[in-house]
């Protein structure tokens, strides 16, 4: 992690790696330790402590993890002031606005993600979870053994640990690479002037999120993807929006592309680039990663500890246990689901799993997980797609709405998206949903909701929605549903019934 370079570093520091913190006594022995404090790791702390359990909470870097320092927060900071820049520069051609004149000031907009995510680390800071209980260690952790851990030069032994190390960014093998002062998406919040041209590799939620994000701060970006369309794990069509959208912002896309070669020429880093057979030279002012995540499970001593791991990271049963029955594991460092809200949930498991012999606990593969990427328009996705429902067995109906028939979308002007819904054929029973729309984030919940709970579109179109919403596309999926179960044999029924009512 740098080191403080303003008034909000410095307070950020001071929250979650505070100079001055001074690690307590070790207990006798910990009913739990925990591994990591990023949002998984300080929701199992919190929780157990809060039961009264005694508890040890070890983090080597900040406290908050990369949500906090380095991804969820941050990034959506920087997204949220993009968006203003663009609504602003739009608002005189669509709506009638006053123009504007000029550039914005990224040096303001860094300041004010800067200033937020300082704010915000209160919740997180050692502080806090020490007056809730907790022992806060700063430093490294590492297993000694099967139910001791050593940090700062003290073992901790323990009754159960987890371990919440989380992830960190994959660098790709691409030769000459290491040489350009690449960023990740850690060192990008540390720019101080906006790139005239950023080269981003992978266009992933990440990769797209940034690459528009900057395109409507005023760079010139390129995004660089190896598989056949960006978003390679959503709706093709979901992603073709995403792609117009992108392409509307100044991004250029490549699709089907492999770098083969970095190199620094001065104060430029050039990529050679793999396209349709040809290979062309790109010049970028910054390159920045975003090809994937990797695990963090190197200097924790899992082999002493004896837990199995491999290259996709810890390997946990469906109650979250490693191979060893003392320590758990939860998060992007088990998980293939790297979501913030999945470490959150995860953890709520893991407590009861780990402490009190599963009661109160559960199963991981009974989890429904939504996800967004919170491009413009976003992108959510909750359940299974139409492959994993049809390879599960699943007979699948589909019913798409476009958003140019939901009337807030088209006064809104936002009617690009759309809403998928995957249906058990014959019934109203919801297997899985994509939503591509400028909030589809907020809609999603009522989706996952209905996944989760096994409520049908026989409920959800009962449930009456105030108009105008860009909501009301859930209950048109609903209405057409409906219209699909009136069989031909059916209406026939009501047309006789209605020529014999008088």
């Amino acid at each position: 992690m740098p080191l403080p370079s303003d008034q909000y570093d410095r307070q950020l520091a001071a929250n979650v790696r505070p100079a001055d913190w001074t690690n307590p006594d070790p207990r006798q022995r910990y009913h739990l330790v925990v591994i990591g404090a990023g949002p998984g790791g300080l929701m199992v702390a919190a929780i157990a402590a809060g039961l009264g359990a005694r508890v040890a909470l070890i983090e080597r870097h900040r406290l908050g993890g990369d949500c906090l320092n380095a991804g969820c927060v941050p990034s959506k900071a920087l997204i949220a002031a993009a968006r203003s820049w663009r609504v602003a520069a739009d608002s005189s051609r669509d709506f009638g606005g006053p123009r504007t004149v000029g550039t914005g000031d990224f040096a303001t907009a860094m300041q004010r993600m800067r200033r937020l995510r300082a704010e915000l680390s209160r919740a997180d800071s050692a502080a806090r979870y020490r007056d809730l209980g907790v022992d806060v260690f700063l430093g490294e952790g590492a297993f000694t053994g099967r139910d001791a851990v050593s940090v700062a030069g003290r073992v901790l032994r323990f009754r159960r640990a987890v371990i919440a190390s989380g992830s960190r960014a994959a660098i790709p093998r691409v030769p000459g690479l290491e040489g350009t002062g690449y960023l990740t998406n850690e060192t990008v919040l540390d720019l101080a002037q906006l790139p005239r041209h950023l080269v981003v590799l992978g266009a992933g939620p990440n990769g797209c999120e940034m690459g528009q994000a900057f395109a409507r701060f005023g760079s010139r970006v390129t995004l660089v993807e190896e598989q056949a369309h960006i978003l390679p794990g959503e709706d093709p069509d979901a992603a073709r929006v995403v792609g117009r959208a992108l392409e509307g912002d100044g991004v250029r896309l490549l699709v089907e592309a492999r770098v083969l070669r970095a190199d620094p020429r001065g104060s430029t880093r050039v990529l050679q680039v793999q396209r349709d057979g040809r290979t062309e030279e790109i010049a970028a002012d910054q390159v920045l990663l975003a090809a994937g995540r990797v695990p963090n499970v190197e200097g924790l001593g899992l082999e002493a500890a004896g837990v199995a791991f491999g290259p996709r990271g810890i390997r946990v049963d469906d109650r979250l246990r490693t191979s060893n029955r003392r320590i758990f594991a939860i998060g992007d460092v088990c998980s293939q689901e790297r979501f913030t809200h999945v470490a959150d949930a995860q953890a709520r498991l893991v407590v009861g799993n780990a402490l009190f012999f599963g009661l109160g606990g559960g199963d991981a593969s009974r989890l429904i997980v939504p996800r967004v990427t919170y491009t413009s328009p976003e992108v959510a996705h909750v359940g299974r797609s139409l492959g994993e429902a049809a390879g599960a067995g699943y007979r699948v109906d589909t019913i798409t709405v476009p958003f140019e028939a939901v009337d807030r979308a088209v006064l809104d002007g936002q009617n690009g998206g759309f809403l998928r819904v995957h249906l058990q054929r014959g019934r109203g029973r919801i297997l899985g949903a994509t939503l591509v729309a400028e909030h589809a984030g907020e809609m999603i919940g009522e989706l996952a909701l209905a996944v989760t709970a096994g409520v049908g579109l026989g409920a959800i179109g009962s449930t009456i929605r105030p108009y105008p919403t860009q909501g009301e596309a859930i209950r048109k999926v609903a209405d057409a549903w409906r219209r699909a179960r009136l069989t031909p044999r059916a209406k026939r029924g009501f047309e006789r019934f209605f020529r014999i009512l008088r």
